[in-house]
């Protein structure tokens, strides 16, 4: 990469600024494709540090009209790098943007970035489609196995169907475990899934056998612990773990309790808010002009907008 390196920063001489400081559309748009061979070239050599340097560096440039492929590139490594930092919303947004640059230019590589916005947006836990925007949409209709494999498998994460996910991924080895870059965030997406499996299936119980938890996920015991340790310590999950029986035991009473105390908070700050604006409009004008209280059927009116329709 040396060679690479010294050929990049030739280049980034020959695009020096003007003496004003100032960079014309001509320099910026050279400039992006510089940056476009310098993050690809980190992304290779897994230097996040100068990667990120590079990006941001990308949103500083303002005088440029780059060919879409150049910035389906720099949003394609940026979605790689956000993923490094699990922020799958950032992740996400990049690779949309990523995609539409590549669709544009009318590159291949919008088939492979759509399946890392696909993952980045399970990823995210949205029940949101991601193939149902008007950009991906005409995808769905086309008879490409890899986008097949990629819509059932966003049915299945949505549904979730866990059993369903992992028969996809396996049946799918080439279009979804041959790649190096989504197979390593697999296992994070059956993790969130088994998570949400998890919390559906212990729902109507108050003791559960661990071994029966790992036999429905099909797990191991000591996977299905740490999966409860996690919810547990999260808060949602609201029980503990007899580790000597290997059993979980829930409290449902204070699960009970914490969804009173969250329904009268919320109530609290409902009765702080109409209260606040009482006091902010009848403090000026207590009387009506006739010398009674103008303010009545207002504050009545507020009342009635602020609790119609609310179940305590």
């Amino acid at each position: 990469y040396s060679l690479r390196f010294q050929l990049l920063r030739d280049l980034h001489n020959s695009t020096s600024q003007s003496g004003d400081g100032e960079q014309d559309q001509s320099q910026g748009t050279q400039l992006l494709e510089i940056y476009a061979l310098e993050i690809q070239m980190y992304n290779e050599t897994r230097n996040f540090k100068k990667l990120k340097e590079i990006y941001n560096a990308t949103n500083e440039v303002r005088s440029a009209i780059p060919h879409p492929r150049i910035m389906g590139v720099i949003k394609e490594c940026g979605g790689k790098m956000w993923m490094g930092e699990k922020q799958w919303n950032r992740a996400s947004e990049d690779f949309f943007e990523s995609f539409r640059n590549y669709d544009e230019a009318g590159s291949s590589q919008r088939i492979q970035v759509l399946k890392y916005l696909v993952l980045a947006n399970m990823l995210t836990g949205s029940e949101v489609n991601p193939f149902d925007s008007q950009e991906t949409k005409p995808y769905v209709y086309k008879n490409d196995p890899q986008i097949k494999a990629m819509t059932d498998l966003v049915g299945a994460y949505q549904r979730r169907e866990v059993h369903e996910a992992e028969k996809i991924i396996a049946n799918n080895h080439t279009t979804i475990m041959d790649d190096a870059f989504i197979r390593s965030y697999i296992g994070e997406l059956l993790r969130s899934l088994r998570t949400q499996y998890l919390i559906d299936l212990i729902k109507p119980y108050r003791r559960l056998e661990l071994s029966f938890l790992a036999k429905q996920l099909n797990v191991a015991v000591s996977e299905v612990e740490d999966l409860l340790i996690g919810l547990i310590l999260e808060g949602k999950v609201e029980g503990k773990i007899d580790q000597v029986a290997m059993r979980l035991e829930l409290d449902q009473q204070q699960s009970l309790a914490k969804r009173r105390y969250t329904a009268l908070s919320k109530w609290t700050d409902a009765l702080d808010g109409v209260h606040s604006t009482v006091l902010a409009k009848t403090v000026p004008n207590q009387r009506g002009p006739e010398g009674g209280m103008g303010m009545r059927t207002d504050i009545e009116g507020m009342f009635t907008r602020e609790f119609d329709g609310r179940s305590w």
